[in-house]
C-alpha cells in the first residue's frame, strides 16, 4: 500500500534519513505484516525471533553512540523508527522505542561513565533491556511522589513497593526504578531513581492480564521486596530522580505522538484507498462529500502533525525543546489521530470491526497514546501554567 505520509517525510528529512526510515518500512512489510494476524488472534507477545533480528539491525541502540556499539543516531532516528514500525503495529513500535527512549536514554543522560560501560554495549545489541519503572497501583499522573520508597541502612539502599504499566518488562534485564527518598524534601527533590537487575532474588515480574491494547507488547507489574542496592546503583544523583524522569519523559513524548501520527497514516491510507472500491448506491462511497470530508481532515491533521513533530525533534536534538512543547505535541497528536480513527472506522462501516482490516486495532491501540508519558488531561495542566503564571493552577 501506498503510504501517504511518506509523500510529508519526503519534504521534511534528508534523503539519508528516508533510506533509513524505507529500511524499517521494508521490514516491517516483509517479516511483520504477514504474521501479525496470527499472533493477534492467538494472544501472543511480539516473538523472540522479531526481538533478536531487530536487535541484529541495530534498533536497540539507534540513538546510543558508536562509542558503546550503537548507531550513533539522534532523535530523529527514534521517531522516523516509531513511524515505520507503527503503521503496522504500536505494539512493534514501542518494544524498541521504549527500550531506547525510556531504558538506555536515561543512561545515556545521566549515566557515570561507569554505568554506561557496563550496559550500553549490551542494551545497543539487543542482548540487554532496560524497563523504566514509574507508574503504581497508587501512583499514575502523580508520580513525583512514588509509593516506592528507597530507605538508607548502612551502607544500602532498601527498595520497597510495586510498579506496573511496564513496558518490555517480560524481556528487560534490569528496571530503572524511581522511589522515594526524602518525603520532607520540596517537590522535584524528594526521589532517586536506581538501577536494579530484574534477576535480583527479591524481584517478582508478572505480566499483567487483562489488558486489550498494545496486544504483543509486554506490559508488566514489578515488585520490589527489600530489595538492596549499594550507592553504586543511584542513576543520577541522590534526591534528584524527578531530573531524570521529567528529562526522560520529554523525548519519550515526542515518540508516542510520532506513533499516534502512525496509526492516523495507517487509516487514511486504508480509507482513501476503501472509499474508492467500495460502491454504494451505485457510486464509491469516496463520491460522497461526507466521506470525502473524513479523508481531507486526516490527511492535513498528519501533514500538520508530522511537520510540528519533526520542529521540535529537530530542537531536541539541539537542546532546544520546552517541557510544555514536548506536552502539547503530545497531546495533540494523540488526541486528533484516536478522533479521526472513530470517524474513520464509521465511514468504513462494519468492516472496520473486523481484525484483518487493520483500523480497530489502532483504536484501541491509540488509547494508550493518549494516557501513556503523561495522560492528556494531567499534561494539559501542565502546559498551561506559563500562560497563566501569576495563580496557582490545581
Amino acid at each position: 500500500m501506498e503510504r501517504r505520509l511518506d509523500h510529508y517525510l519526503e519534504r521534511l528529512v534528508s534523503p539519508d534519513s528516508m533510506t533509513f526510515y524505507k529500511a524499517l518500512c521494508d521490514f516491517a512489510d516483509e517479516r511483520i505484516e504477514p504474521n501479525y494476524l496470527e499472533w493477534e488472534r492467538n494472544h501472543d507477545l511480539l516473538p523472540q525471533e522479531i526481538i533478536d533480528e531487530m536487535g541484529q539491525m541495530g534498533l536497540f541502540g539507534v540513538t546510543v553512540s558508536e562509542e558503546f556499539g550503537g548507531q550513533g543516531g539522534n532523535q530523529l532516528d527514534l521517531i522516523l523508527m516509531g513511524l515505520a514500525l507503527g503503521y503496522h503495529s504500536q505494539s512493534l513500535a514501542i518494544t524498541p522505542g521504549a527500550a531506547m527512549s525510556l531504558g538506555a536514554k536515561p543512561l545515556q543522560l545521566f549515566g557515570t561513565e561507569e554505568q554506561k560501560a557496563a550496559h550500553l554495549p549490551d542494551l545497543a545489541a539487543g542482548k540487554r533491556m532496560f524497563v523504566f519503572g514509574l507508574s503504581e497501583p497508587g501512583r499514575g499522573s502523580d508520580a513525583t511522589n512514588p509509593q516506592v520508597t528507597a530507605k538508607k541502612e548502612g551502607n544500602d539502599w532498601v527498595i520497597k513497593g510495586e510498579k506496573c504499566w511496564s513496558t518490555n518488562a517480560k524481556w528487560s534485564s534490569h528496571v530503572v526504578v524511581h522511589a522515594l527518598t526524602d518525603p520532607d524534601s520540596k517537590p522535584g527533590h524528594r526521589t532517586t531513581c536506581f538501577i536494579v537487575p530484574m534477576d535480583n532474588p527479591n524481584v517478582s515480574y508478572q505480566e499483567m492480564a487483562g489488558k486489550d491494547l498494545w496486544s504483543q507488547s509486554s506490559t508488566g507489574s514489578i515488585t520490589f521486596d527489600d530489595v538492596r542496592v549499594s550507592d553504586d546503583a543511584i542513576l543520577g544523583k541522590k534526591n534528584e530522580g524527578f531530573k531524570v524522569m521529567a528529562k526522560t519523559l520529554n523525548g519519550g513524548r515526542l515518540f508516542i505522538a510520532g506513533m499516534s501520527l502512525a496509526s492516523l497514516a495507517f487509516a487514511l491510507d486504508k480509507c482513501r484507498i476503501y472509499s474508492q472500491e467500495r460502491e454504494q448506491f451505485g457510486v464509491p462511497i469516496g463520491s460522497f462529500q461526507r466521506v470525502q470530508d473524513v479523508i481531507i481532515d486526516m490527511d492535513i491533521t498528519l501533514e500538520q502533525g508530522l511537520t510540528w513533530l519533526i520542529d521540535l525533534t529537530n530542537r531536541y536534538n539541539d537542546n532546544t525543546l520546552d517541557r510544555e512543547s514536548a506536552a502539547k505535541v503530545k497531546i495533540e497528536c494523540s488526541r486528533k489521530a484516536s478522533d479521526h480513527l472513530t470517524m474513520a472506522m464509521e465511514i468504513c462501516g462494519g468492516v472496520s470491526s473486523l481484525d484483518e482490516f487493520g483500523l480497530i486495532r489502532h483504536h484501541r491501540d491509540l488509547f494508550v497514546c493518549r494516557v501513556g508519558e503523561g495522560s492528556n488531561f494531567a499534561l494539559k495542566g501542565f502546559a498551561t501554567r506559563p500562560l497563566m503564571p501569576d495563580i496557582t493552577l490545581q
